[in-house]
């Protein structure tokens, strides 16, 4: 007789267990639900901006391959006194820098 009563009692536990109907966005759980929300919000919107930054600057980059004011620009710049440092004797000669090796630290 008792073992009638623990087993009614272990099937009703299993049936209270196994209901697979329940939305855990439906359940209220003390404000947690709100804060999940927000944050899968954040992260949708996040990601939404992060999508329209990438067509933005795919789509300007790639507007006119033929433009090449960048070249013009770059020409000014070191024409004015700019030291290009893809150049490898000015690479060389800012690497022997006295002051820039003291302000580094590396050279007393």
């Amino acid at each position: 007789m008792m073992f009638k009563k623990l087993a009614q009692k272990l099937n009703l536990h299993k049936t209270k267990v196994s209901n697979p109907t329940i939305n855990p966005i439906d359940v209220d759980f003390d404000g947690r639900k709100s804060v999940f929300l927000d944050k899968l919000t954040k992260t949708a919107v996040n990601m939404y901006e992060r999508k329209c930054d990438i067509k933005n600057f795919t789509k300007l980059a790639l507007s006119d391959p033929e433009n090449d004011s960048h070249n013009k620009i770059m020409n000014e710049l070191f024409s004015d006194g700019v030291i290009d440092t893809t150049d490898d004797e000015k690479l060389l000669q800012l690497s022997d820098n006295t002051r820039f090796l003291k302000d580094l630290g590396l050279i007393d």
